[in-house]
């Protein structure tokens, strides 16, 4: 990839593919029966995943800052994990468990996507 085109491959596909997954379960979590705050947070977080996989690849603005918004949208996940533990750690939730290994894979994806940039 170069800073003023975005190649999509394999990769990047599945970095959209898991972004895209783990974006819609929060926002379908946020059409719930639960407290306004917590519907706010998951539609929150929802959006927050798409608008950095568009800021990611399909921005030409942002062409220039890619390897930035990588790293913010590992961190945006990182924190989102460690929200769950800390707020919610049910770990007998099935739901739960999926999005959190969806986003773990999500940051080993995007790790290697890093890693393969140049400097």
């Amino acid at each position: 990839m170069n800073t003023t085109q975005t190649k999509l491959g394999t990769l990047q596909y599945g970095i959209l593919l898991l972004t895209a997954a783990t974006g819609v379960i929060h926002l379908f979590l946020a059409t719930l029966d639960l407290p306004a705050p917590n519907r706010v947070m998951f539609a929150l977080n929802g959006i927050g995943y798409f608008a950095l996989v568009i800021g990611l690849y399909f921005l030409p603005q942002l062409a220039g800052r890619r390897k930035m918004v990588r790293l913010l949208l590992m961190a945006y996940t990182a924190v989102t994990i460690l929200g769950w533990v800390v707020l919610n750690g049910d770990f007998t939730d099935p739901l739960g468990l999926i999005t959190k290994l969806i986003e773990i894979v999500l940051i080993i994806l995007l790790v290697m996507e890093h890693r393969a940039q140049p400097a």
